[in-house]
């Protein structure tokens, strides 16, 4: 059964992010919510990594655990904004457009190393990045919330694209 959770999960967890982090977004759900989900997060992502560390050691597997290994210190850096006022909105950024670029950029080298179906990896990735890099720059450009929306939207259909193409080829 754990097994099974760890192969097929990760299609389900992360466009589940995406949609909260969009709520949150939408004031749909509080900041309290925000930090108990990144401390959920946090123990997956650390639960998945132990677990399925001996079977990530090389090509794209081991790519992979790295993004685990980043995204976990995003997680965590999330985390200590909900704790240190001062550096909230500096943490919180960084946890956000992080979890944006690290899995952007690892999508579209995934799709650059496979043979299998890699135009769902290099277009999804290229949508994260797309996401991230116009939700940074929102408040230059005057982009409310509707914005962010969009570009968590980008995220989100890029995001799940990979990993659904993941899950579907594993």
């Amino acid at each position: 059964m754990f097994r099974r959770a760890r192969e097929n999960g990760p299609a389900l967890l992360v466009p589940l992010a995406w949609t909260f982090v969009t709520a949150v977004h939408l004031d749909l759900a509080s900041e309290h919510a925000l930090l108990i989900a990144h401390l959920v997060m946090a123990t997956i992502i650390a639960g998945f990594t132990l677990l399925s560390w001996g079977e990530m050691t090389e090509g794209v597997l081991l790519l992979w655990r790295r993004v685990l290994l980043v995204g976990f210190l995003i997680t965590l850096a999330g985390i200590v904004g909900f704790a240190v006022d001062s550096l909230a909105a500096l943490l919180f950024t960084a946890s956000l457009i992080g979890w944006m670029i690290v899995p952007g950029v690892a999508l579209v080298a995934t799709g650059r190393q496979v043979q299998l179906a890699p135009r769902p990896y290099v277009i999804g990735g290229v949508l994260s990045l797309a996401g991230a890099a116009v939700y940074a720059a929102g408040p230059l450009i005057g982009g409310g919330v509707w914005l962010s929306v969009f570009c968590l939207t980008l995220v989100n259909i890029g995001q799940t694209a990979g990993i659904v193409n993941a899950v579907h080829r594993y």
